[in-house]
């Protein structure tokens, strides 16, 4: 058995030597060799000219990024920080504090959240929205969604302490930019502030509809399925003591729950693929090891003289053509008139 194993490593290694390398920065394949650092493979990437270390590690990142994402994917679906290290220290022989997976969290949400903010679901007319009691820090906020009928794509969710008309409508608003349209009609729950605040947000073009779990048509089955499943999100934000906090992480379980999270009602799709968007990120593994684009640096020529040198005045022509007026003239050019 242990023949068979060893094989297969020898193979493993084999065929990622035969695969060309990729610069862990920019994505660049045209990397060379550049010494050893640690008795480790050190490479040159030729196009962005940096260097890393020919490892699994990302950029000056000692954990491989098959942990890193491993981890990422294991805290969203609801698993405990605890369990998250003694899964790694029993998987890889690495148990990473508690501030380490933070910084993963923190890292790689952002960077997800930068990846898929442009995209615009194709959404139906009908949206549901609720709300859930939830608590931050040992206090009480509520956390409000809206939710599309037929993709099950989460639109929009607020993290607030209350939920008067501004909150719904402010929930509404961000619903409305992320779909790029306004929907015919919006089942909620009998909480009075969701009538004005539809009005407030869309007009006549959407109506309000009160709606329960009972009845056939327009029904707020949807939801209620949603917040079921919504358990492990609220496992999420166990521990957060600050709001901010707390939003970002709810937004990175946004992302997990609309990009990488299969939904057996749709025939085992993301409300993403549903939604027709074609995202380059299909698991927290593509968010860890594709490269971030870097935009390149712009060099302008500074202007040795500037165009009106000091003791130079301003032609009366010039004045009347920009129409610097007395009272509107810069104190520092007001000697030259």
């Amino acid at each position: 058995m242990r023949i068979f194993e060893r094989a297969w490593e020898i193979t493993k290694m084999v065929i990622e030597s035969e695969q060309p390398r990729r610069c862990k920065y920019c994505g660049s394949h045209h990397v060379v060799r550049f010494g050893h650092s640690n008795q480790v493979q050190r490479l040159l990437c030729r196009d962005c000219g940096k260097t890393f270390m020919d490892t699994d590690a990302l950029p000056r990142m000692k954990t491989p990024a098959i942990q890193v994402a491993s981890a990422l994917s294991m805290y969203y679906g609801g698993m405990s920080l605890n369990s998250i290290r003694r899964h790694l220290d029993q998987q890889y022989n690495n148990r990473p504090s508690d501030s380490t997976v933070y910084e993963w969290l923190e890292r790689f949400t952002n960077k997800a959240i930068k990846g898929t903010r442009d995209y615009t679901p194709r959404v139906g007319d009908v949206w549901v929205a609720d709300e859930t009691m939830v608590k931050v820090g040992g206090k009480k906020f509520w956390l409000i969604d809206i939710i599309d009928r037929d993709t099950r794509f989460l639109l929009a969710s607020r993290l607030s302490p209350t939920r008067n008309k501004r909150d719904i409508a402010l929930l509404l608003r961000k619903a409305y930019l992320k779909a790029d349209k306004a929907p015919e009609r919006v089942l909620t729950d009998g909480w009075k502030v969701y009538p004005d605040a539809v009005d407030l947000v869309f007009g006549g073009e959407t109506r309000h509809v009160v709606s329960t779990p009972f009845v056939e048509k327009d029904s707020t089955n949807v939801i209620e399925r949603f917040q079921g499943s919504l358990k492990d999100r609220t496992k999420v934000m166990r521990g957060l003591k600050k709001q901010e906090t707390a939003v970002l992480l709810l937004d990175g379980w946004l992302i997990h729950y609309n990009f990488f999270r299969p939904h057996e009602s749709l025939k085992d799709y993301t409300p993403a693929q549903k939604a027709g968007i074609k995202s380059s990120f299909k698991d927290w593994m593509d968010v860890v090891t594709q490269p971030t684009p870097t935009t390149p640096q712009v060099k302008f020529e500074t202007q040795k003289e500037p165009p009106f040198v000091k003791g130079q005045k301003i032609p009366r022509e010039i004045r009347r053509a920009i129409g610097m007026e007395s009272a509107k003239i810069p104190r520092e050019l007001r000697g030259r008139m």
